[in-house]
């Protein structure tokens, strides 16, 4: 007896995408920036994000800038962003940035994440990088622990985004690199 599976999958994103990736922007990054980030610095307008996700996926600065969606049936429960590293101390052949990883709350230790790394890393080596990287809040270990398992190690990059005007509030982070390829 055969045991059903879920539907689930990742895939290049669309420009229909928009509205959906927007959305769950919306919902995620409270979530997942609850204590780093001043809730008003975060977007709160699906409908105001929608042409801004519109425009990168249908006109992206640079055809290895990517966006990938995690799909349970037809529905994006997650998205994440490649590109090449911009980092001044990254080359921007060889080396490939993950710059996000974002996860419906509701759908978080389903393996969307795993599968949107697997399917992220695949991407980069698909587009000859040798080497990925990504930046990871300080202070989320559950993500670091994550990446870390699935062999990412600091690579001793460390920085601090300021959050408004007056750097008053800061996003420390430190930077995570694998070898890829």
């Amino acid at each position: 007896m055969n045991s059903p599976t879920a539907d689930v999958s990742v895939r290049i994103a669309w420009a229909d995408d928009a509205t959906a990736i927007a959305a769950l922007q919306v919902v995620a990054w409270p979530a997942l920036y609850d204590g780093l980030v001043p809730p008003d610095a975060l977007p709160q307008d699906a409908e105001a994000l929608a042409p801004v996700w519109r425009q990168a996926l249908s006109r992206p600065a640079d055809a290895r800038n990517r966006v990938l969606v995690a799909l349970e049936r037809n529905r994006v429960v997650g998205f994440a962003l490649t590109s090449p590293a911009a980092d001044p101390d990254c080359d921007p052949i060889a080396d490939g940035e993950i710059a996000e990883i974002t996860l419906h709350p509701e759908e978080r230790r389903k393996g969307h994440g795993s599968r949107l790394l697997q399917a992220a890393v695949d991407t980069l080596v698909a587009d000859r990088f040798t080497r990925a990287v990504t930046w990871v809040s300080a202070r989320d270990d559950a993500l670091r622990t994550f990446l870390v398992e699935a062999g990412w190690a600091p690579d001793g990059a460390h920085r601090e985004l300021a959050l408004d005007g007056a750097e008053t509030s800061g996003l420390k982070q430190v930077r995570l690199h694998t070898a890829i390829g």
